[in-house]
């Protein structure tokens, strides 16, 4: 894969002197809101990166290359073209070998930025086990990829409409360690508290890059997972958020969505049931878990000193 990947001049700077970097996944951009909102936060949340200590990169296959650290230019073509496709991870080899366009991941992000030696991924809601799972066995790549890479992910739980108890087993099963921050319950993506408590409320950043690096230094292998709430005064009620992934799951069901097509029909259905609060907590959380991230990447850069 290393052959196909190019760094932009800024990561491969800070790879170079080991300063903290932080990856970004791409489908949030072109898969995950509508224009301009998409490329407007991708840019912020690149800001907030910078503003906290660390360098951003989001990750994006341009015709075939694999782009770590993708230009203002490239994120608003990924947030305005309908040709990027969505690559998972074991999309990888077909997207780059036909010189196409893809966003990634969080899966496929993961892949990459560990075969560079990035250790921490900030996203807005990882994939996990759908609610009707044990019919479809309909489990996420993300999980798998959190499961095999050394890295940090950072998020606000699984998508509002994936299955947060059997999600939360599955990293048990699968040997994850998970860690609530700040908070007594797992993040419910939209609203703070998903009904589910883990065993590991991280109390700070610095906690969870002491956690990472013994995890390390025991060659464990594998990543962590962290939930981090959205701030109280952008979350949407619990009833409201499940009430509004009931009538998505209903009408997806209803017109025969499948495949990749699923999340954005879902996204835009609950974007209508919470007319526009789902997108406005959904541009919370993905800036809050920057800053949580890049100041995680930057206590991680001070552990390997």
């Amino acid at each position: 894969m290393k052959r196909l990947i190019d760094l932009s001049k800024d990561v491969e700077d800070a790879l170079a002197i080991k300063e903290p970097v932080v990856a970004l996944e791409s489908t949030i951009i072109s898969h995950g809101m509508p224009h301009p909102h998409n490329s407007d936060t991708a840019l912020a949340v690149e800001d907030i990166v910078r503003s906290a200590g660390a360098v951003p990169m989001t990750v994006g296959i341009v015709a075939g290359r694999i782009k770590c650290g993708l230009s203002p230019e490239e994120i608003r073509f990924f947030a305005t073209s309908k040709s990027v496709l969505k690559a998972n991870e074991r999309d990888i080899p077909v997207v780059t070998t036909l010189g196409s366009n893809a966003a990634t991941t969080v899966g496929a992000s993961l892949a990459v930025a560990s075969r560079i030696g990035v250790s921490v991924l900030v996203t807005g809601g990882i994939g996990g086990v759908s609610p009707d799972a044990g019919k479809t066995f309909d489990i996420s790549a993300d999980l798998l990829a959190i499961t095999q890479y050394n890295c940090v992910t950072v998020c606000s739980g699984t998508k509002a409409f994936m299955d947060v108890g059997a999600t939360l087993e599955y990293c048990e099963t699968h040997r994850v360690p998970v860690a609530s921050y700040k908070h007594n319950q797992f993040p419910y993506f939209y609203s703070r508290d998903s009904g589910h408590t883990t065993d590991w409320v991280a109390k700070d950043v610095n906690e969870i890059a002491d956690v990472f690096a013994a995890k390390q230094d025991m060659n464990l292998d594998g990543g962590i997972l962290v939930g981090v709430p959205l701030p109280a005064e952008s979350a949407l009620s619990g009833e409201v958020t499940r009430a509004a992934i009931k009538k998505a799951l209903a009408r997806v069901a209803k017109e025969q969505i499948t495949g990749k097509s699923v999340t954005p029909a879902l996204l835009k259905v609950i974007g209508e049931e919470t007319k526009g609060q789902s997108l406005t907590a959904n541009i919370a959380l993905i800036k809050n878990n920057a800053n949580v991230g890049a100041r995680l990447a930057v206590a991680l850069a001070q552990n390997y000193e």
